[in-house]
């Protein structure tokens, strides 16, 4: 089964309108999310554009503060302070990556626990880790969305995630175990990768290689959730050779159109949850 994430997402953001809807009917204002654009790399604002799109469809307000890649470290700060001081503001998210000169790690840091909708902060990575309360990177959020509203049952299965990033592997690994299946981490390092993969019943590939994962990795009813964009012949694939697992896999993600929908969803669901722990 091909399970579009796409259409998870559309989902989601009817759910979120519909309860923007009801605070609006009780007089409240509506969740504002504030993105912070600094450059004009061509794929940042391709995403940003994504993202003010999903706002308006799930009635939130969405405000893009634009800046120059010239931009120094100092004023780029303040004008983070400046929003995370703001009322009104109930998530803040920076686009990355940064232009050359700048420091990611510095201005994130500006972001309270509480605005962080990107789950980047070192407060939620923490809490993350210690099964407490707050906000979960987007795109393992979004990965663990699909899972459990495509039924997929999680406890007890070996789930192998392929990829230790900090935005997804580790995350989404540290996910997945607490929702008790049994996980095992691997990596550039890991020996004998393929037979590793053969066991796993869910299967999480973010490698960052083109068509990588064929079906003799792939255990034949495996759940295969593909998170890799690559770009081959001027065409988008994934990290998995789609057409040669989906007659193996009993769900599968595809490229484009997959995981990618779902991260901008999961930002939509942090938003709100910013504003409803407000309120």
């Amino acid at each position: 089964m091909v399970v579009y994430g796409s259409e998870i997402a559309k989902s989601i953001k009817e759910e979120i309108a519909l309860k923007v809807s009801g605070y609006l009917d009780k007089g409240l204002r509506k969740p504002k999310l504030k993105v912070i654009l600094v450059g004009d790399n061509p794929a940042s604002l391709s995403y940003v554009k994504g993202k003010v799109k999903a706002c308006e469809v799930s009635l939130i307000d969405c405000e893009v503060v634009h800046l120059s890649k010239d931009i120094s470290q100092d004023d780029l700060e303040d004008i983070i302070l400046k929003a995370d001081q703001d009322e009104t503001v109930d998530g803040i998210l920076l686009q990355l990556p940064l232009p050359e000169g700048l420091n990611e790690r510095s201005a994130l840091s500006k972001i309270s626990p509480q605005k962080d909708v990107d789950g980047l902060s070192v407060d939620n990575k923490g809490k993350l880790f210690i099964k407490e309360d707050g906000f979960r990177p987007c795109t393992p959020l979004g990965i663990m969305e699909i899972l459990k509203r495509s039924g997929v049952k999680i406890a007890s299965k070996n789930a192998v995630v392929i990829g230790r990033s900090q935005l997804v592997g580790l995350p989404v690994a540290k996910m997945l175990l607490d929702e008790n299946a049994t996980v095992t981490i691997c990596h550039s390092k890991s020996e004998d990768l393929k037979s590793i993969c053969q066991k796993a019943d869910i299967l999480i590939v973010a490698i960052g290689k083109a068509k990588f994962i064929t079906s003799d990795y792939v255990k034949k009813g495996a759940v295969v959730i593909d998170v890799g964009v690559n770009r081959v012949d001027g065409k988008l694939c994934g990290d998995v050779d789609f057409e040669e697992v989906k007659g193996i896999a009993s769900l599968i993600t595809p490229v484009p159109k997959g995981v990618g929908p779902m991260t901008i969803a999961s930002l939509m669901l942090n938003t709100l949850k910013a504003y409803e722990d407000k309120l």
